[in-house]
């Protein structure tokens, strides 16, 4: 984890977001930790084919800027850092595996990127609860 950088702040993941398609990011207890496990559904018990990880890249139907989506999808799984404080937030990219139980991308053959600062989380949160109806549910 020596080699792998740090983001300070939302608009400099933006950035590199824009520079990089295909990043991704993980909560766990980072890189060096995730390189000897596995991912496993805690329901079934079962092995998943690689790292549960969420997307950063916006898709094309979104019209609103990349930071809204970037903190939109820093904060959904937020709270598993909030939960164990071992856990931090990083960047990676990879080969996608397959499909988590929650249809996240699995992705194995990981390349670390970054670790996202705290303040990098903060300012997601801040967004978030600014621009959206947080809760709300699907509307048909």
């Amino acid at each position: 984890m020596d080699r792998v950088s740090r983001v300070t702040h939302l608009s400099e993941l933006a950035e590199l977001v824009r520079a990089t398609p295909g990043l991704h990011v993980r909560y766990s207890e980072g890189p060096q930790s995730d390189a000897h496990q596995q991912s496993v559904d805690a329901e079934s018990g079962l092995t998943l084919p690689g790292l549960s990880v969420n997307p950063l890249d916006a898709e094309n139907w979104w019209t609103r800027p990349l930071e809204d989506w970037l903190a939109r999808q820093l904060c959904q799984y937020r709270h598993l850092a909030e939960e164990n404080p071992e856990r931090i937030a990083w960047i990676l990219r990879g080969r996608l595996a397959g499909r988590g139980p929650d249809c996240e991308p699995l992705l194995a053959d990981v390349e670390p990127l970054f670790v996202l600062d705290a303040g990098v989380l903060a300012e997601a949160q801040e967004r978030y609860e600014q621009n959206f109806d947080a809760g709300q549910g699907p509307e048909d």
